[in-house]
């Protein structure tokens, strides 16, 4: 029956996808599965609406260059080293930055270098997010942070550390200085990719569901099509098994069709 399913809404999963790479935002995550003969890896991209999962057989991230060739919006992820040679505009995650930096200074609690940048650091990004809880994703209200954003990384570049762990900080957030604060030049892009972390849970949790091994790659991406239908459907507020009995292979005609039966409902009350 799974197979049949994702057989006949293929053609919906591809719109899903086509939507997403035409779109302004992706966020991008990826994790491990262990399959009956091999194990692998499953990688999902999503936007505030849309859902994609997709299996591939190693975390090589050669074939996000096809991929996202018509993408011209800006690629959230976390700090994994294949997603730097691609072309796009990225905004890396500031929750996975802040954790490591939080790590290290709980490692060298009496490195008083480490301790220096953490915590301009933070200043920065609490300042920041003051202003986001207040005024939301939006670029008019967030520029004002790149004064403060650029003084902070003129000062890092001239000073020099005794610690070789702090060195090691400063490179890594050098190297990454234009992808760490890109939402500030645009609007209603996150600074962390929660989104794509939230939607990876749902394939972890049907992995702890079943026994380790079990999984065959066919049975593997049925299931990656219907799950990536399924948090489409919950990401826009439709039930799932309500779209399925519809058989319609479109959501948003199926949002549509739904929005005006409800209007002929109103008018015939």
């Amino acid at each position: 029956i799974k197979i049949l399913a994702s057989e006949y809404y293929f053609t919906t999963y591809q719109n899903i996808l086509k939507k997403i790479v035409k779109g302004g935002l992706i966020h991008a995550d990826e994790t491990k599965v262990k399959l009956k003969t091999h194990s692998g890896y499953i990688w999902v991209f999503t936007n505030m609406e849309e859902v994609i999962y997709l299996y591939k057989p190693t975390r090589e991230a050669d074939f996000l260059h096809e991929f996202l060739r018509l993408f011209n919006g800006v690629l959230v992820t976390d700090f994994y080293s294949g997603y730097d040679s691609l072309e796009c505009p990225q905004q890396k995650c500031l929750v996975h930055l802040m954790r490591d930096l939080n790590d290290y200074l709980l490692k060298n609690p009496f490195d008083e270098d480490i301790k220096e940048i953490v915590v301009e650091f933070g200043s920065i990004l609490k300042n920041i997010i003051y202003t986001l809880d207040n005024r939301g994703l939006k670029k008019r209200y967030l520029h004002k942070h790149k004064k403060g954003v650029n003084r902070f990384f003129r000062n890092l570049k001239r000073k020099e550390f005794s610690s070789e762990t702090a060195n090691k900080i400063k490179k890594r957030l050098i190297d990454y200085e234009k992808e760490l604060f890109l939402f500030l030049d645009y609007d209603n892009i996150p600074w962390n990719n929660n989104n794509a972390e939230y939607a990876i849970k749902y394939f972890a949790d049907y992995r702890q569901s079943i026994n380790k091994g079990s999984i065959t790659e066919n049975g593997l991406q049925a299931y990656l099509i219907l799950l990536s239908i399924y948090i489409t459907c919950k990401y826009k507020g439709i039930n799932f098994l309500d779209f399925l009995l519809s058989k319609e292979k479109d959501i948003d005609v199926f949002m549509e069709k739904c929005k005006n039966k409800k209007y002929r409902s109103k008018i015939r009350q």
